[in-house]
């Protein structure tokens, strides 16, 4: 759908945007548009390292899955198991 757009109809819907809200409303709604973009990235990055953090701290525990493999604790004779050794 977007594909479709030129020119032409770039230039006129940045008229019908000028005109709904007024020339000097436009710098403060950029300002807006920005501040929220930025909030949103420092969200976005948050969250992935609070993911991260999660999964690193549940691969230690037996029988956990990450990144499609199982995480086992190793026996005390140093083979795999499932089972945790106190």
């Amino acid at each position: 759908m977007l594909g479709n757009l030129n020119g032409w109809h770039l230039l006129i819907l940045l008229a019908v945007i000028l005109l709904l809200f007024g020339a000097a409303r436009l710098p403060a709604l950029a300002k807006s548009v920005g501040q929220s973009a930025r909030v949103f990235k420092g969200e976005m990055k948050q969250m992935k390292e609070e993911s991260g953090e999660d999964d690193t701290k549940k691969a230690a525990e037996p029988g956990y899955t990450l990144n499609g493999e199982t995480v086992e604790r190793p026996k005390a004779d140093g083979s795999a198991g499932s089972t945790p050794q106190s």
